[in-house]
This record gives C-alpha cells, sequence and structure tokens, in this order.
C-alpha cells in the first residue's frame, strides 16, 4: 500500500471510530482523505423470521442485533472528503419475502428539516434524504434506487450503465414510514423481494450497495461507500457490498393492473368528441429473474399532464420529453442516443438524437394523441446481455376527424441488444421499424445501428455510435446520405472537465421512430473547464469557468453555426447558482424560416449575446430562477428575460409561476415572444394530490389548462380525476376563432393484483 493510501485509510478509520459528539468538535483538525483509494465497506443483512412491525421505530430486538453500519461516512460536498457532519446508522433486515432497511439520521436540528414535498418522485435534490442503492445483479453497473425525506414521501428509479442513463419514472411497490424525534429521523422501509431482479438462489449471494445522506440546509451529501463529487449513489462500481443474503427464491412475478375510463370531450378541435368510456388492462411478468414481460391493452395516457410550451427561436425541431409510463419503465436499455452524463460537460444530450424515440408512437405531429390498441415489451437480462424488444400498434383515425383525420393504423417494433465490454462498459445493436398496417396505405421506416459507451482509466468516457435508415415513403425509397455517426470522449475527475465531439448527420438520414435536431451536418465540438473549490469566497462553494467552442458544417465543408462561449459559473454554498456567459455566434440561412411568424432572409449573420443567469435552489421557501439574454439576433436583437419562481409554504402546499418574455427585433419588425405559466400543488399525504396546471402561449393566443387529481387507493393503484381545456382568443391554422378548441373531463381507475 503506497503512503497516500495508508494514510487515507488510516485517517477514514480514525474519523468512523469517533463518536458524534468528537466529530461536532474535534481536538484537532481532521484531513480530506481521498474516498477513491478507501477500501469499500460491506454490511451483512440479518436474516429474520418475522417481519418487524413497519412504524417507523425501530425498537424491535431484531434491530438491535443485526449488523450496522460505522456512524460516520465520508462528504463529497462541501468538505469533500472530510466525515459527515452527523452520525447516521444503517442496519438490513431480510426474510423470505422482502428487504427491510433501518435507518436512524442524527440531527440536533429537526425542526431544520427539509421536506420539498409528498408526491412520489419528489425532487430529491431540494430535501434533506435518505437513499440507498441496490445492484442485485452485483454486475457493478445496474440497479435500483430508493430515497425517503423525512415528511415519508419516497422516490425510486432504476439506473443503467454504471451511472450514464437513470429512469426516473420506474415505480416499484415500496412501504415507507419516517418518525421526526428529538436528535434524529427515522427511516423504516420495506422492499418486497418481487419489486426486484435478482438470481434466485438456495446459497448465499452478495450484492452491491451504497448508502447516502443528504443534509439538505448545509447542502451536505455523505456516502457509506465513499465517492468522489462528480459522482452520484449509482456509481455501481465504486459501491460497497451486501451480504449475508441467503436462500433467496423467486416468485411468480405477475402483476396485473385492470383500468376502466369515462371520458367526456369537446370543441372545435377535440379528438373523439362526446361521451365513451372503456376498458383496459397492463400485465407485467417476470418470465425469468431478470427479464420482464409488460402487455398493453386499449392504452389511455390521459391522466399524464399536458406538455409544457416552449418558443422555438432557431430553425431546428424542439424535442419533447416522453411523460407515459409504460414507455418509460426499462427506457434505459433502449436508450441509443447521444450522451448526457451528470457532472460531464458533453455539448450534447438526447435532445439532439435519439435513434428509438417512444414519443413517435401514440402521439401524432402536433402531439394530439393517437389510439394504441394493444403492445408488448420484453425486457430486461439474459445471459449477461441486455436484450429489449417492443412492438406497439395504433389504430386508424376517422377521416372526418377534424384534428388527425384519416391517419392510418401503424405498427412500432424496436429491438435492442447490449453486451459488456469486460467491467468499462457495453457495446449494443438497434433495429426500429414502423410501417403502415392499413388497407390502401403503404410506406414503412427502418433504423438500424451499433453503439458503445465505455468508461476507461475511471474518469474517461467514450461514446460512439453508427446508424442508417431505410425504407419508402409510399412514393419510392428515399435517396441521399442515410448515415449518422458520433464519436465523443469526455474527462472529469474533481477538478478537470473535457470533451470532444464529432458528429455527421446525412441530408437523408430519417428516423421517424426516433429523433434528429439538424440533418445534413458534420457538428464539431470542444470544451474545456475546471472546477476549484477555492477558500475564502464568502458564500461561494465552487467557481468554473469553461470554454465551449461550436462547429456546424454542411456535408460539403462550408461553415453553417459556429458559436465560441467563454462562461463562468459560481456554485453557491446552499446549492445556488450564478452563471455568466458571452456567445459569439455565426449563422449561415441557405433556406428563409420563420420564427414566430417572422421570415429569416437568406444570408451570413454575425451576432453576439450575453446572459446571465441566478438560480435558488428549492430547499428556500421561496426559491426561483432569473435570466436575462441580451444582444445581437440575425439581422436584429433580441432581448429574452425568463423568471421562474416558487413558494414552499409547508411540504404539503407549492405554489409556481413562469413568465419567458422575448423582444424581437430583426427582419424588419419589432414584436414579443412571451409565455406564461401557473402550477399549484397540493399533497394531503403521500397518497392523495391534487394539481392544477395553466399556461399561455403569446405566439398562438392559446391558454391550456390542466387540473389533475390522483388518489394512490392501494400500492401502485389510482383513481384519476382529470380535467383540460385548450382555448383560443383568436384564429388559428384550422380557421378556428376565438372560443374552446379542445375540453375534457376524465375519470380513470387502475388497480394492480399482484400473484
Amino acid at each position: 500500500m503506497t503512503p497516500r493510501r495508508l494514510a487515507s485509510a488510516i485517517a477514514f478509520s480514525w474519523a468512523a471510530a469517533l463518536p458524534v459528539a468528537a466529530q461536532e468538535s474535534p481536538a484537532e483538525p481532521l484531513a480530506p482523505v481521498d474516498a477513491l483509494v478507501l477500501p469499500r465497506p460491506d454490511l451483512r443483512a440479518s436474516r429474520i423470521d418475522s417481519p418487524p412491525t413497519l412504524d417507523g421505530v425501530l425498537d424491535e430486538a431484531v434491530w438491535r442485533g443485526a449488523d450496522a453500519t460505522e456512524p460516520s461516512w465520508i462528504q463529497i460536498g462541501p468538505d469533500e472528503g472530510m466525515p459527515g457532519s452527523e452520525s447516521t446508522v444503517v442496519r438490513i433486515l431480510y426474510d423470505d419475502d422482502a428487504l427491510y432497511v433501518g435507518a436512524e439520521l442524527y440531527d440536533p436540528e429537526p425542526e431544520a428539516l427539509i421536506s420539498p414535498g409528498l408526491e412520489q418522485d419528489f425532487d430529491t435534490s431540494s430535501s434533506d434524504i435518505f437513499g440507498i442503492a441496490l445492484d442485485t445483479f452485483h454486475d457493478r453497473a445496474n440497479g435500483f434506487i430508493f430515497a425517503v425525506n423525512p415528511a415519508g414521501a419516497l422516490f425510486d428509479a432504476q439506473t443503467f450503465d454504471d451511472q450514464r442513463a437513470v429512469n426516473r419514472s420506474w415505480e416499484g411497490i415500496v412501504d415507507v414510514e419516517t418518525t421526526v424525534l428529538a436528535d434524529r429521523w427515522v427511516v423504516e422501509m420495506r422492499i418486497p423481494f418481487t419489486t426486484l431482479r435478482y438470481t434466485p438462489s438456495q446459497g448465499s449471494q452478495t450484492w452491491g450497495l451504497n448508502l447516502s445522506r443528504r443534509i439538505r440546509r448545509r447542502n451536505e451529501d455523505t456516502f457509506w461507500a465513499p465517492l468522489s463529487r462528480q459522482y452520484r449513489i449509482y456509481k455501481f462500481s465504486l459501491a460497497g457490498t451486501l451480504s449475508g443474503l441467503e436462500g433467496l427464491q423467486g416468485g411468480r412475478n405477475l402483476w396485473v393492473k385492470p383500468s376502466a375510463l369515462a371520458a367526456d370531450r369537446s370543441g372545435s378541435q377535440a379528438a373523439d368528441p362526446g361521451r365513451d368510456g372503456d376498458l383496459g388492462v397492463d400485465v407485467k411478468w417476470g418470465v425469468t429473474p431478470g427479464l420482464t414481460l409488460d402487455l398493453t391493452v386499449n392504452t389511455d395516457f390521459s391522466q399524464v399532464e399536458v406538455d409544457q410550451e416552449q418558443v422555438n427561436l432557431d430553425r431546428f425541431s424542439l424535442f419533447f420529453p416522453e411523460k407515459r409510463d409504460f414507455f418509460l419503465e426499462n427506457d434505459g436499455i433502449f436508450a441509443f442516443e447521444d450522451v448526457q452524463m451528470r457532472n460531464y460537460r458533453t455539448g450534447s444530450s438526447p435532445r439532439s438524437f435519439k435513434l428509438f424515440n417512444s414519443r413517435r408512437i401514440g402521439l401524432g405531429p402536433d402531439r394530439r394523441p393517437v389510439p394504441i390498441l394493444a403492445g408488448a415489451r420484453l425486457s430486461g437480462r439474459v445471459g449477461g446481455l441486455e436484450v429489449g424488444l417492443l412492438e406497439m400498434q395504433t389504430r386508424s383515425t376517422d377521416p372526418r376527424d377534424e384534428v388527425t383525420p384519416g391517419l392510418p393504423g401503424e405498427n412500432f417494433a424496436a429491438a435492442r441488444l447490449k453486451a459488456p465490454v469486460g467491467a468499462v462498459g457495453t457495446v449494443g445493436a438497434m433495429v426500429v421499424n414502423r410501417q403502415a398496417t392499413s388497407a390502401g396505405f403503404t410506406g414503412e421506416n427502418r433504423a438500424y445501428g451499433v453503439d458503445t459507451n465505455l468508461q476507461l482509466f475511471g474518469n474517461l468516457v467514450v461514446s460512439a455510435y453508427g446508424a442508417r435508415t431505410g425504407g419508402d415513403d409510399g412514393t419510392g425509397q428515399v435517396e441521399g446520405d442515410r448515415n449518422v455517426g458520433m464519436l465523443q470522449l469526455a474527462w472529469r475527475d474533481p477538478l478537470w472537465n473535457v470533451s470532444v465531439l464529432a458528429k455527421h448527420v446525412g441530408d437523408a438520414f430519417d428516423p421517424q421512430v426516433g429523433f434528429v435536431d439538424r440533418r445534413g451536418v458534420r457538428r464539431w465540438f470542444a470544451t474545456v473547464g475546471a472546477h476549484p473549490r477555492p477558500q475564502g469566497l464568502p458564500g461561494i462553494l465552487e467557481v468554473n469557468p469553461y470554454l465551449d467552442a461550436d462547429l456546424y458544417t454542411t456535408l460539403g465543408g462550408a461553415t453553417e453555426s459556429r458559436t465560441l462561449t467563454p462562461g463562468l459559473q459560481l456554485t453557491t454554498s446552499d446549492g445556488g447558482s450564478i452563471v455568466l456567459e458571452v456567445r459569439d455566434r455565426f449563422e449561415r440561412v441557405f433556406e428563409p424560416f420563420p420564427i414566430a411568424g417572422v421570415e429569416v432572409p437568406v444570408g451570413s449573420f454575425d451576432f453576439s449575446e450575453v446572459s446571465l443567469a441566478w438560480t435558488v435552489p428549492a430547499s428556500h421557501r421561496v426559491s426561483g430562477r432569473l435570466s436575462v439574454t441580451r444582444g445581437g439576433f440575425y439581422d436584429g436583437d433580441r432581448t429574452s428575460v425568463g423568471v421562474d419562481l416558487a413558494f414552499r409554504p409547508s411540504p404539503h402546499w407549492q405554489l409556481s409561476a413562469g413568465v419567458q418574455r422575448n423582444e424581437l427585433d430583426f427582419g424588419g419588425r419589432a414584436f414579443t415572444a412571451d409565455l406564461y405559466d401557473a402550477r399549484v400543488r397540493y399533497g394531503h399525504d403521500t397518497r392523495t394530490f391534487l394539481s392544477a396546471f395553466t399556461q399561455y402561449n403569446q405566439s398562438s393566443d392559446e391558454l391550456v389548462t390542466n387540473v389533475r387529481f390522483n388518489l394512490i387507493h392501494a400500492p401502485l393503484s389510482d383513481l384519476f380525476v382529470v380535467f383540460t381545456e385548450r382555448r383560443g382568443f383568436s384564429g388559428d391554422e384550422f380557421d378556428d376563432g376565438p372560443g374552446v378548441r379542445e375540453r375534457g373531463i376524465t375519470l380513470k381507475v387502475t388497480r394492480l393484483v399482484a400473484f
């Protein structure tokens, strides 16, 4: 062992052995340790004969007799490498049915604990939390995350590829109780084995495990298996272990969720106006311990909140995120896209490219629903491989429908395969197909490609893919360059953040079940930045200067877009930020295009702009973001101001409002393009919620309102009452005047039955 490793190990052992009082007032200052050279810890789970009472009080003898974590964990911030300021002790039990987690999180000021909400998948970054990550196959790459706040709200997610992808929409059955005492808060969790995926065995097995704690008022994050600050709890290659698990048998893992729907729709642009009702069913079956089959019939997503409007101030397509649960579960397996990793500055994201974008299924070009008849998805692991198969069938629409007239029924299929490359990443392949199935309609589209994502030398991420599209649009084979390819290298350590990217997108590359923002271009991107944490700057935790260079050329080599961006981000000690950027831009327009109804002419444009953004974290009762951008805009000028404010009087209530104002003067016209929105959320408890959201888009002169009541009447079983209205105040492209364009009220009930 090197002297540095020995010193770190001694410091860690000494800090862990200190009692809480000594940690708060040490006789001598402790030096920070290098978290990544410390040994990975192990916690032994204890088998029990009868389950403890789930009441948030760890008073049963089985808890006192179980193996416990050391009380002192290691910070990643604000004092990286130092012991946590408060003691945290965790024990884990199990029986034939479930895993039981008991955590005692000591805090001398329990009245200062922060819980920003009661809803599932609450904002963990703004809350005190206890978190647990389980790598149930111990592949050091994939697993499950659960986090709890002091009010008892639960966050759950799946993670993939050793921190590369996180699916926050995954939901499992988990029971949680919390209590807040005079000197600590306590978490008691029951995680049924049917919620997880693992390898059944009569013998002993080991899982990957990490535990985390956030003390939000101090912006402090600590971990049981120590990490450095560029990583998060789901960095499974650096996790500890959970041992002592024996005789874990697999159940039938069959969930059936029938649903009933009643709806009343009206308005000049309503799809299927009138009253109707329908029955549907979703089925989830664990075919093997690692492979899950999902089936859906008469799928309805009326309970999903409406898209938030966006103002498009350039010539390229906008990306809208998927919100429908059926498509989001195991989404990481189907990911074939531009990489965006937390704390890595890559210059790209899935908002730029996805070979498979599930929003193209069951939603028309204008984001209006298209009826889905049925679908199936098989996803998971087989013999060390990650496998994903998806098949969906949509119905045709009535030719008399004024909104989505005469759309054919279509079949959508996707097949995904990923294989491990040692312990450093994956290599994969994907095929996607879309085909009309209604009589009298032709047309098909295929996309296929290979990709790889590797993490080398601990901090270097290598991502690459190549793909191609084919098929015809009903009139003949599509001609042109139908290829896309990308190579990206990104390095991130506690100080440096560097990446380079090269990308080619053919002019005829057309993934009709995917998304690409720009075609017929080559892109070159590079960035370099530093993340020092200087001492002596009051209120400032981190200073991050950076420089981005972004270049798009045509396939012939002519410059189309060029942006040089020096920037500076200051991270405040409470977790907020101040960002200043100066962007020097060049745009060459080959064909005129409209922005908010005003045409940008053909020509070359050099201009620059300055932007400033200030963010106050949601851990404050009043939080929000203020952004200002001022500068040139093609042949004119632009001033944009964005204000988002939120008020959180208690964990039960949250009120927010936002304004995005764009004052534009170009193309010989001066005008504004504004967005306004407001939201109210009320959580009576962790099972009963009411939310209302309204947004006004000045460009379309349209107001959208969405009100949703949700009662979770049993685990993963819901009652929804949803009201949606879209109202115009002037004429639109359908020649409709002012008035209600679409209005609907929907009642939906689901009930999960587990076998």
